[in-house]
């Protein structure tokens, strides 16, 4: 059966796919070249009447329609929202959008060892080619791709230069390949000279290959790829997504090539007819060739290398759910258990000990093995419908019990062990023996995700204590802040061991250097600001140790969500400041880390790009700055970013307000609210991008806002735990105001007429929205919710909402609440949708039904999860809004 974007889960929530793929736009979880979705069939709820009607709204719901449709009428004959030409420049605005603001992107290349970089940048004349010396920052204009085609032409005529050019540099020439696949271009900076070659011989051109199959990342700009096959063996190539399995692309022959449209980032691997990998590739911009050959490396698999038990004098191995040894000098064998069944026995990968005398084996006892069922009712390779099974855990379930348990192997015994301090496991991770002393450790989260321990356990006696402990009244955000990091380094001739430890303990996260015992010996950051993340350790000696930090809210006044980065010494505390620019920042690093590109943008400024000194973070030069005025010439209006006191009357609140490009002061829009609420992450765009989902909505006559409330990701520990037991609070009490704020702000806002819509978590707060904030939200559009967070998948939902279940998760549910909806709402739900069970949907669908409540209901056959995002759900998400809050038919003329 063909697995295409439609068919299946895109892997991404419908905020992600929102923001990643502009409406308009196929939101392909993988490169342009699969399978195209086909046609959907519309499956509408029977009632009398699409609207309400008033014999079943009393008296406040019917005074409250009166005013919405007479306000309608009066707007009507001013307006021209709805029409075919705001569809259009609605559905086209990618490509209206697309490739206009010069040097977006920079792309620069190292060379010279770091010493030098060396980018395209798009000039008055077209693209022109620069090398800069980093220590200098001193320019150089090196020929650009018209001038080497001029050049190359005078060789060789219109052959294999015609078409849009890709450049390479290595130092001392320049390669350019233009459309021929086949051909190249070598410029020599010393003779002046321009020589043609084959395209195996322009290394600069070619991706490099990796050293482990690593996964896709989104971001970058499309680009080429094409892969030569030069093996005696014909290779699958397989694209690697962000999460989930490979997906096979295509065979190419021994001595063949394959062209794939893909996206910088993206991640491939090719593979021979038994699976193995024979090469790995990350896709690139300016480096659109893959050459596999004999000299080509195969790729590792993540965990090779070394066996560190290769000369111990056990080995230790599970049989039939049992413990067994084999002594390797002799050839015996004996089992250290025998108890062990399918149902409670050992499982996974035993650890031993640095001496070989201890080993750590897991013991499971089996939870709940709950399968979900759904029916595909028109598969692509059958006639008749299809029945599927997954495994799939849902809140409340028991889940396997896991246990290590530890074996003397000289003495042949277990070792008892107390696990008072690991009794309800959620997870038992990063086992561990410790270099510097004879203790086991490993790192326990314990079901409900309130405590979060680093356990010791000594061999000798079994014994077993808390190294360190995170823990929380309401939750430890394991998923997003678990940090955890062993330095062993020498002092005085000593074997030092210490933990690196992220910990909200204080409020906010913060990285925490720790000794051996878990005592605190250095808060290594602070506020204002939290920490991030960890983008990577030096583990020198002396004072050499550092970390790269990705910091939130280090500088006052700008955006606290805005990613900056900071070093710090491990040793002694000190902090370079590594960027500055008010925006959103990414760093490039020079291959001897002496300098570094600081990309940064922000939704309102096209990204600058500067080189800058890791020593104390020193601007050594402006490299480029996104230029928009061709974007800004055809109508384009940046999102207006706008801050406002949240429900406690005092915390910020932040946002950003999209407006149609063919906005009019003195005029009045309906305002949209694009939600998703999920305590993960925090999901309003910071970065810089021509379009995106909610700017092509507001291009049908609205005003579409974004909006990160309480009880989301990346502020202190207090915003966000307002989502604790508490997902239906969605932050609407934060999202209120700052919409009405927004509309004195911007008069243009309408709030008689306001509509809100999102996909899976997104989805559960766009209809809770007409449940219980039904004053103030007129129209839904809820895709594929959880609506009802027992019914959806464990992880997330006990996440945030707690375990065990208690009565909160009911009083909070969607079903439960379905008698309170007023309004208008649609319900898209896909067919085959694995992320979140459909029943979850259709649950909400019985509801309305018993409380004889009137609806829209759309069910996509054949698609997954995020269904509102394919073209036929983004246009009748579009068309509702359309029609309820404008009061007009779509596309009218």
């Amino acid at each position: 059966m063909l697995d295409g974007p439609f068919l299946r889960d895109t892997g991404l929530s419908h905020a992600e796919n929102s923001a990643r793929f502009p409406v308009g736009v196929l939101p392909f979880p993988c490169p342009p070249g699969g399978p195209k979705p086909k046609d959907h069939r519309l499956a509408r709820f029977p009632t009398h009447s699409t609207r309400r009607s008033a014999s079943i709204l009393n008296r406040h719901h019917f005074l409250r329609a009166s005013s919405f449709l007479l306000a309608l009428s009066l707007a009507a004959p001013a307006f021209t929202q709805g029409s075919k030409a705001d569809y259009d420049r609605a559905s086209n605005r990618h490509e209206r959008t697309r490739g206009l603001v010069a040097n977006e992107n920079l792309n620069a290349t190292w060379i010279d060892g770091g010493r030098a970089l060396w980018f395209l940048r798009e000039g008055d004349h077209g693209r022109e080619s620069v090398r800069m010396d980093a220590s200098t920052g001193e320019r150089t204009t090196l020929p650009s791709i018209e001038e080497i085609r001029t050049a190359a032409k005078k060789i060789g005529g219109t052959q294999g230069t015609t078409g849009p050019g890709t450049m390479g540099f290595d130092g001392k020439a320049l390669y350019v390949q233009f459309q021929s696949p086949m051909d190249a271009w070598r410029f020599d900076l010393d003779s002046g000279q321009v020589s043609h070659m084959g395209i195996r011989e322009a290394q600069p051109l070619h991706a490099s290959p990796t050293e482990f199959p690593s996964a896709s990342v989104n971001g970058g700009p499309g680009c080429p790829l094409k892969v030569l096959n030069d093996l005696d063996v014909p290779l699958t190539m397989f694209w690697v997504p962000g999460r989930g399995a490979e997906r096979a692309y295509g065979e190419i022959p021994p001595g063949g090539s394959w062209n794939q449209s893909t996206y910088d980032g993206h991640a491939w691997v090719a593979r021979t007819s038994d699976g193995k990998a024979r090469a790995a590739f990350v896709a690139r911009s300016g480096r659109p060739v893959a050459w596999i050959h004999g000299g080509t490396p195969a790729p590792k698999s993540r965990g090779s290398g070394p066996n560190p038990n290769r000369d111990l004098p056990y080995a230790v191995f599970l049989r039939d759910h049992n413990v067994s040894v084999r002594i390797k000098a002799s050839g015996e064998q004996f089992s250290l258990t025998t108890e062990g069944t399918r149902e409670a026995g050992f499982r996974g990968r035993t650890t031993l000990s640095g001496d070989g005398r201890y080993v750590v084996a897991m013991h499971v006892v089996a939870g709940d093995s709950r399968q979900v069922h759904y029916v595909e009712s028109t598969p692509r390779d059958q006639l008749q419908p299809k029945l599927h099974v997954y495994n799939y855990l849902k809140p409340g379930d028991r889940i396997d019990h896991r246990r290590p348990r530890l074996f003397d192997l000289q003495e042949r015994r277990e070792i008892p062990m107390d696990d008072s301090l690991f009794p309800t496991p959620w997870s038992i991770s990063r086992l561990r023996w410790e270099p510097t002393t004879q203790r086991f450790t490993f790192l326990y989260n314990q079901r409900g995700h309130q405590v979060q321990r680093l356990i010791a356990i000594d061999p000798s006696t079994g014994e077993t204590s808390t190294i360190i402990e995170e823990a929380s009244p309401t939750f430890v955000n394991y998923s997003s802040k678990t940090y955890l990091r062993r330095l062993v380094s020498q002092r005085a001739g000593q074997t030092v061991l210490q933990y690196l430890w992220a910990s909200e303990r204080d409020g906010w996260n913060h990285l925490y250097l720790l000794n051996s015992n878990g005592e605190v010996e250095r808060k290594l950051t602070s506020g204002p600001g939290l920490m991030r993340g960890v983008e990577s350790i030096t583990e020198g000696t002396g004072e050499d140790r550092s970390a790269l930090l990705r910091m939130a809210g280090p500088f006052p006044g700008q955006d606290p969500y805005h990613i900056h980065f900071v070093r710090v010494n491990l040793d002694n505390g000190s902090t370079v400041q590594l960027t500055q620019g008010d925006g959103t920042h990414s760093l490039d690093w020079s291959p001897d880390g002496r300098h570094y590109v600081d990309s940064y943008s922000r939704v309102d400024l096209p990204p600058v790009h500067e080189l800058r000194r890791a020593k104390d973070g020193g601007l050594v030069a402006v490299l480029e700055r996104g230029n928009a005025s061709r974007l800004e010439a055809t109508g384009w209006r940046a999102p207006e970013r706008f801050v406002a006191k949240g429900r406690d009357g005092t915390t910020d609140i932040w946002g950003i307000i999209h407006r149609p490009s063919n906005f009019e002061s003195g005029r009045t829009y309906p305002v949209i609210e694009s939600i998703y609420a999920g305590p993960h992450g925090a999901f309003v765009p910071k970065s810089f991008r021509a379009t995106t989902g909610p700017a092509a909505m507001a291009e049908l006559g609205f005003i579409v806002v974004q909006i990160d409330g309480m009880g989301t990701n990346h502020r202190g520990k207090a915003f966000h735990d307002v989502c604790w037991k508490n997902l239906g609070d969605s932050g609407f009490p934060d999202r209120r105001p700052w919409i009405e704020a927004a509309a004195k702000h911007e008069p243009a806002m309408d709030l008689t007429r306001v509509g809100i819509y999102g996909g899976s978590a997104g989805g559960q707060s766009a209809l809770r929205a007409l449940l219980a904030h039904g004053d103030f939200y007129h129209a839904a559009v809820a895709d594929c919710g959880c609506h009802d967070n027992r019914v959806d998948k464990i992880w997330w939902n006990e996440a945030w909402m707690g375990w065990p279940i208690g009565p909160h998760y009911a009083e909070q549910s969607n079903v439960t609440q379905a008698h309170r909806l007023t309004g208008d709402l649609l319900l898209i739900v896909g067919e085959t949708d694995e992320n979140v069970d459909p029943a979850s949907t259709m649950q909400v669908v019985s509801a309305l039904i018993d409380a004889d409540k009137d609806f829209e209901l759309l069910v996509m056959p054949g698609v997954g999860h995020g269904a509102a995002g394919t073209p036929y759900g983004t246009r009748r998400q579009r068309d509702f809004f359309v029609r309820k809050l404008l009061g007009v038919e779509p596309r009218w003329e």
